[in-house]
């Protein structure tokens, strides 16, 4: 079981308890290839921010040790390579893994591994101690430690523990659990096993299951790919029973982000109707949502059904596939920016306060108790979140398939042309440069330009504008 895997046993220190607010400060990194150690790195890192005192008492680094450290984006490389197709296993590892995948976060890298947790672990191959801290159990294993709280110290000790474990038929066992649990084998289709799953990438990107002449019945997209198709076939439903009935291989085509893997899987379901993607085929948008400015000044959304005679004339933000989904947006608008019921064609346009100003909600500008200016600063917010169309020419730089690479989407001519991708120290190249690593598309405007902007709004996205 242990011979074929390989396992990066890593310990961190930081300048505090929260991912999203603190910082690394070292890192150790012990590689085991299930037999033995094989591998050992270990560096300080620049936090780029003070170190608290009481951290200080605690784990000895101080800002002056680190102050000519690399800094993390200076240390990423040579973490990914080391940590390649291996299991991240630590002492608490949601610890350990939530820092430094925040890191990556950080740099536009999505950082995605198995994970294996020393403290269930031993708690299950050692049952009954008193104590499953790291400093517990090196003083109950008798493990001799140079430097505690420092991040290869600890990482050795975690090691041997693993080790010890690994040398148990009990440990082996639990080991093998973990790794494999939520997938249930008998739930898989014919043809598809287990080692076939353990191969499917843990990162972004779009996948396809194939019936047994190798069409596609199925596509969808993940930030983990090995552990959506998990799930798909650890589900009971109608859909899994499909699946389990139709799909005899799968494949994957990795995107290095989400919002590639969102375009992807809306031009590959278009491309191959999938029949067990019955929700997701072709849409029509039969409905937009336009805005214009009242006799007082204040600006109005509104909603009306595509038609040449309803489309002339208006300021058209988006097209959308229902009157219910138009209704969504309105009801969106207003909750998020405290819009006016009135003004989103969501209530009676009267001399009435709108239902919203009895909540509370609105701020009166549907009784001109809000003055236009104030309005209509929130409303434009609003204008600009509804509008899927694009007024400048621009490149969106999103993080690649590896640390190194860059994905650019090209958006000009108001829309959404294609993605591709190039190393990132070939991002500052000219315009003409950028565009030769495009793969042109025919995808349905108006439906990449809804994924677009909705992403943008969700999300934040280097930009260079042309």
């Amino acid at each position: 079981m242990s011979k074929n895997k390989r396992y990066a046993i890593i310990d961190i220190e930081t300048t505090g308890g929260l991912s999203k607010r603190d910082r690394i400060t070292e890192i150790g990194i012990v590689i085991h290839d299930g037999d033995q150690v094989i591998d050992t790195y270990e560096t300080l890192i620049n936090p780029e921010r003070s170190i608290p005192s009481n951290i200080t008492r605690i784990t000895g680094i101080n800002n002056d040790m680190v102050r000519e450290a690399p800094k993390f984006y200076e240390v990423a490389k040579k973490i990914v390579e080391m940590t390649e197709d291996t299991i991240f296993v630590a002492h608490n590892v949601r610890f350990d893994y939530g820092f430094i995948k925040h890191e990556f976060e950080n740099l536009g890298y999505t950082f995605s591994k198995k994970q294996l947790c020393t403290v269930r672990l031993t708690k299950n191959v050692f049952p009954g101690l008193k104590s499953y801290s790291l400093g517990s159990l090196i003083r109950y294993f008798g493990i001799a430690v140079n430097s505690r709280h420092r991040a290869l110290e600890d990482a050795r000790a975690t090691a041997i523990i693993f080790d010890k474990m690994l040398k148990l038929q009990t440990g082996q066992d639990k080991i093998k659990e973990f790794i494999s649990k939520g997938l249930d084998l008998t739930k898989l289709p014919e043809g598809i096993t287990k080692e076939q799953i353990k191969e499917l990438p843990e990162s972004v990107g779009v996948y396809y299951m194939h019936d047994d002449t190798g069409r596609v019945v199925y596509v969808g997209k993940s930030i983990d790919i090995q552990k959506r198709i998990i799930q798909h076939f650890g589900k009971t439903s109608k859909k899994n029973e499909r699946m389990l009935q139709r799909v005899r291989s799968l494949s994957f085509e990795q995107t290095g982000n989400e919002l590639i893997a969102l375009l992807l899987e809306s031009d590959e379901i278009k491309k191959h109707n999938p029949e067990i993607n019955k929700a997701q085929r072709r849409k029509s948008y039969p409905f937009f949502i336009y805005q214009y400015l009242d006799l007082r000044g204040y600006l109005n959304f509104s909603y009306s059904k595509s038609s040449k005679k309803n489309k002339d004339g208006k300021d058209i933000l988006t097209y959308v596939t229902s009157k219910k989904a138009a209704v969504s947006y309105m009801h969106r608008i207003v909750k998020e920016l405290q819009l006016c019921d009135k003004y989103c064609e969501l209530g009676p346009k009267d001399e009435h306060p709108c239902f919203q100003n009895n909540l509370g909600n609105c701020l009166g500008a549907c009784v001109y108790e809000e003055d236009v200016e104030s309005y209509n600063a929130r409303a434009k917010i609003a204008s600009s979140y509804l509008n899927t169309f694009f007024e400048e020419n621009l490149f969106l730089i999103l993080s690649g398939r590896s640390i190194s690479e860059r994905a650019i989407i090209l958006i000009e001519e108001g829309v959404y042309q294609g993605y591709g991708y190039l190393e990132q120290d070939h991002v500052q190249f000219g315009i003409e440069e950028l565009k030769e690593s495009i793969n042109y598309t025919k995808s349905d405007t108006k439906e990449a330009s809804y994924i677009i902007r909705n992403y943008l709004y969700n999300n934040e996205c280097q930009t260079i504008t042309f």
